[in-house]
């Protein structure tokens, strides 16, 4: 994973994940370097041995596997559905790990007596902020038909 400062709009952040799609799931860690034109996430398995990379560079989107396989797609969703079995939703993702709704597009919005966020739908996907550290959220849950990611954010840099 690059290391450093984010670029300018983008973040860094490390955590863990429990996905259940189907009859399926599967847990593990994540590190991502989000920026305005390039992502680069690693997915983990639980002893933290990487099980998939995917990289956009521009709206070009690659996942390459432990065994070294490269596939590639027009959108995020599609390429991790098609080779791990359920879909991440990085279109959406970097907005809504801020706690944020994506601009221009319809959204719910829900916030607790704080002021904070407490829940999001949009696209399709519902999101349920359960816990932040400090400004930024640190547990999430984010649902759409059978699938279920649980996202435990354990480190942040950058993206306020």
């Amino acid at each position: 994973m690059p290391t450093g400062t984010p670029s300018p709009g983008g973040f860094e952040l490390s955590g863990r994940f429990a996905v259940r799609y189907g009859t399926q799931s599967a847990t593990g860690g994540v590190q991502w370097r989000h920026g305005e034109a390039a992502d680069d996430l690693l997915i983990t398995n639980p002893l933290g041995q990487g099980v998939a990379r995917i990289t956009r560079a521009g709206q070009e989107f690659e996942l390459e596997t432990s065994q070294g396989e490269r596939h590639r797609a027009p959108d995020a969703e599609s390429l991790t559905q098609q080779v791990l079995g359920w879909s991440l939703p990085l279109h959406g993702l970097p907005q809504w790990v801020l706690a944020r709704a994506l601009p221009g597009e319809p959204a719910e919005v829900a916030r607790a007596d704080d002021g904070r966020v407490s829940s999001l739908s949009q696209d399709g996907w519902h999101i349920d902020y359960d816990a932040y550290a400090g400004d930024r959220p640190s547990r999430l849950t984010l649902a759409r038909q059978d699938l279920k990611i649980r996202l435990v954010i354990e480190s942040w840099q950058g993206g306020l």
